[in-house]
């Protein structure tokens, strides 16, 4: 009996109980330049990438998402431009979804046009 009780301490409850596991959503976090704001669809692009691969991610934006600059300023999603950098946390399965979105700056263009 002892040995049946020690085994059962050590499988994390998330293993045991998958409605634990459903009450947590999935969370992660992306940083990159904003390329697309749709502001009637509620929906923002980031690209980010490390060398040449680059990832698209696209973000559901709800009506109460705090979203920042510089720290303290609000900002609305219409305040956000292609260029944009940011830094946004999210989570979900199929559909991303946004906690929150802080912008931390600017992509800055060169100094002329690229053929």
């Amino acid at each position: 009996m002892f040995r049946s009780l020690s085994l059962a301490a050590l499988i994390p409850a998330t293993f045991a109980s998958p409605s634990l596991r459903a009450q947590q959503p999935p969370h992660d976090s992306v940083r990159g330049a904003v390329s697309m704001v749709d502001v009637h669809a509620r929906t923002l692009e980031v690209v980010t990438g490390v060398g040449y691969v680059l990832r698209v991610v696209r973000l559901e934006v709800p009506q109460n998402v705090p979203i920042t600059a510089s720290g303290t300023a609000t900002l609305t999603l219409s305040d956000l431009q292609p260029g944009d950098i940011v830094a946004a946390s999210f989570g979900g399965t199929v559909n991303f979804v946004a906690y929150s979105i802080r912008r931390v700056g600017r992509v800055e263009t060169g100094p002329g046009e690229t053929p």
